[in-house]
């Protein structure tokens, strides 16, 4: 009989610990992910909402650290070494906190990541900290919301939102260096093995404002090894033949360039190649 009690009780604590009821988080989980220039950024967060609350100095406490959402502390991750708001941050995944006042929001990236939202935080952990203004926004953030904005070549914004209440800073990653490496290696030290490469290396050296008689002979290759014409690469060549004051020629190649657009049923770039013979006449 005890043998049979203790089966009974062993049974009933297993069904008792694994025993779970499905619901939905208040909180749900969220991850964001994006390219920064070169760079990888994900952000794992929760992601509360205000549910009839104060928001502004009351979910969001002023002049206390916060997990910059709910549950866990929220976690950054650079796939490479960047700058944020112009502080060197090595690759690598961060905790994610936010001091706010009304005005001012102090941007911490934390080392330790094993904190349960700011429990335990040590200042001393601290890879990097900084002040951003606070903006309040008109539109009403019913959700905590964090989020990408402002793209460059080689930044973007993330945005931290609720209420009336947002902090933004800026992602940089070392962009030029590295395409201006790759470009020397595959492009002017030897023959490129694809077309593709030319044009890439073309477009990048039109779009950074570099040489453009380098850039329209590598394009001119582009178009020599390619099987197939291709409505793009003629627009680039038009582009920069634009640029060279080559007027008469960038209409001659503008004119292909749409034609080809036409075929292969592109109405964006008809309309961009008309644009450029426009803008000769």
């Amino acid at each position: 009989m005890k043998k049979y009690i203790f089966l009974v009780v062993a049974v009933f604590c297993c069904l008792t610990v694994f025993a779970q009821i499905k619901m939905p988080a208040l909180s749900p989980k969220f991850e964001l992910k994006g390219t920064v220039g070169l760079a990888e950024v994900k952000v794992v967060y929760s992601r509360p909402s205000a549910r009839g609350r104060t928001v502004a100095g009351n979910l969001i406490p002023y002049n206390e650290v916060w997990r910059t959402g709910a549950n866990a502390s929220t976690k950054i991750t650079f796939g490479e070494d960047v700058k944020v708001n112009g502080h060197d941050v090595p690759a690598g995944e961060y905790a994610l906190y936010l001091q706010f006042t009304e005005e001012i929001a102090t941007v911490i990236l934390n080392k330790n990541l094993k904190l349960w939202g700011s429990i335990g935080y040590d200042p001393t952990e601290d890879q990097v900290r900084f002040e951003v203004p606070v903006k309040h926004p008109s539109s009403h953030y019913e959700t905590f919301t964090i989020s990408f904005s402002d793209f460059t070549r080689n930044s973007a914004n993330l945005n931290c939102k609720w209420g009336h209440t947002k902090a933004m800073f800026k992602i940089e990653s070392e962009v030029d260096s590295k395409v201006m490496a790759d470009i020397q290696a595959q492009v002017i030290d030897q023959k490129a093995s694809k077309p593709g490469i030319y044009y890439q290396a073309a477009s990048y050296y039109f779009d950074t404002e570099r040489d453009s008689k380098m850039a329209l002979s590598w394009i001119n290759k582009a178009i020599e090894m390619s099987e197939k014409e291709q409505y793009w690469v003629f627009h680039l060549k038009a582009k920069l033949l634009a640029r060279l004051g080559e007027k008469s020629k960038t209409i001659e190649v503008a004119k292909k360039a749409m034609g080809l657009a036409e075929k292969a049923g592109n109405p964006d770039y008809v309309r961009f190649n008309q644009q450029l013979i426009d803008a000769q006449q």
